[in-house]
């Protein structure tokens, strides 16, 4: 088990990836039961505590696969850097226009023309229970250094640094 100093410097990592990452995958449960992914921006939104804010049409199809099974997972990857997080929790619909008008950036304009005038605008808050990442030596030189000598010598790769995070 982390101390909590650990812990708090694990959590800041995960937040200072998947602001620099931003685009993720949503993983929706469908009504059939089939998982559903879309792409998403989080616009470098994630709470200290780890929560990730999306805005979205409250009318959406994920909002429905939302509101019949919360569980959701988000996944980050920017292969040039070997960096990756998945984070699984909990999505629910927010419309609290505060909140909306707080976390609102102008570049969410390519996707709600109306901007906060769009009367079916939402947020999507995930509240994370647990989270998972990797960052891996950052050039495709060292990674691929790294995999040939574990390799040659039978030694395990140095893959970087993983780490899991109970945030429940």
């Amino acid at each position: 088990m982390t101390d909590s100093k650990n812990h708090s410097e694990q959590i800041q990592k995960l937040r200072e990836m998947v602001k620099a990452i931003n685009i993720a995958m949503l993983t929706t449960v469908d009504e059939d039961g089939s998982l559903r992914s879309r792409p998403m921006s989080c616009n470098g939104e994630i709470e200290s505590n780890g929560d990730i804010w999306f805005f979205t049409y409250a009318s959406s199809h994920k909002v429905i696969e939302i509101e019949q099974q919360q569980q959701v997972n988000v996944s980050f990857a920017d292969p040039h850097k070997q960096q990756y997080v998945s984070i699984s929790g909990s999505a629910q619909l927010i419309r609290d226009r505060q909140k909306i008008a707080e976390l609102w950036k102008p570049q969410l304009k390519a996707w709600f023309p109306k901007e906060l005038d769009e009367p079916d605008l939402a947020l999507l808050k995930v509240t994370v229970e647990k989270a998972e990442y990797w960052d891996a030596p950052s050039s495709f030189v060292a990674h691929t250094i790294s995999l040939l000598k574990a390799l040659a010598t039978g030694e395990t790769a140095n893959v970087g640094e993983n780490e899991k995070l109970d945030l429940a």
